[in-house]
């Protein structure tokens, strides 16, 4: 098991490059789990040979730290893309298809093709648009590709959530990024959604009270998120 203190390794890419793979992109998502605002997906192909000091899982970076690296890592990578769904898409084809559609326009967006993906997790959100896809289970602690990913992605949807705050300041999207939290919920009761929300999703039956705007989940799709 990997430690949250260890610092994640090219381990998994070593083993691939040794299996004849030439390209190697890290895979990451970011804001799945918000109300509001877009999907992210960074993908990151790193170089062979050099490093930058203190890449971590963006989850266990302080927001200062992930902006301190975010330009060394852009930079530092063979090529970096984050593609993004919007919060309309996520609410039209469902969470699932707008991950994929978000996947397909990172590796898109990158300037190789890639041979295979890393990616965190047991499912594969990934394929067709790379070859074939690795599911390693705490990627983002592991893997220093998924690491990079994760931090590119977070902060270019941070800094996205940041500029709608000064559109939609009742939601206080500078600071809670879209996630669920006590002063993003009162804001929800008493201002009901903002232009991002995720209309689809079940808080709008629990936090919003304008009659007016109803819950709208995906065309069939009953899952409640």
């Amino acid at each position: 098991m990997a430690s949250r203190k260890r610092a994640p390794t090219r381990e998994i890419e070593k083993s691939l490059w040794a299996q004849g793979y030439e390209t190697v992109v890290g895979i990451d998502e970011v804001g799945r789990g918000a109300w509001a605002g877009p999907l992210m997906v960074g993908a990151a192909v790193l170089p062979r040979d050099t490093r930058v000091n203190g890449v971590r899982d963006s989850k266990l970076l302080t927001e200062p730290k992930r902006e301190f690296l975010f330009d060394r890592i852009a930079a530092w990578c063979t090529t970096w893309s984050v593609g993004a769904a919007t919060q309309e898409e996520c609410d039209h084809l469902g969470m699932s298809a707008a991950q994929k559609l978000a996947a397909a326009r990172a590796i898109a967006g990158l300037d190789v093709i890639p041979d295979v993906a890393v990616t965190d997790g047991k499912w594969d959100f990934v394929s067709p648009a790379v070859p074939r896809v690795e599911l390693v289970v705490k990627a983002d602690l592991r893997c220093l590709s998924v690491a990079a990913a994760s931090i590119l992605a977070k902060v270019v949807r941070d800094r996205e959530m940041r500029i709608w705050s000064e559109h939609y300041p009742h939601w206080s999207f500078d600071t809670n990024k879209g996630y669920p939290c006590p002063v993003h919920k009162s804001a929800l009761v008493g201002y009901g959604p903002s232009a991002i929300h995720r209309r689809s999703w079940v808080f709008m039956e629990n936090y919003n009270p304008w009659t007016a705007i109803r819950r709208t989940p995906p065309a069939g799709q009953a899952q409640l998120f």
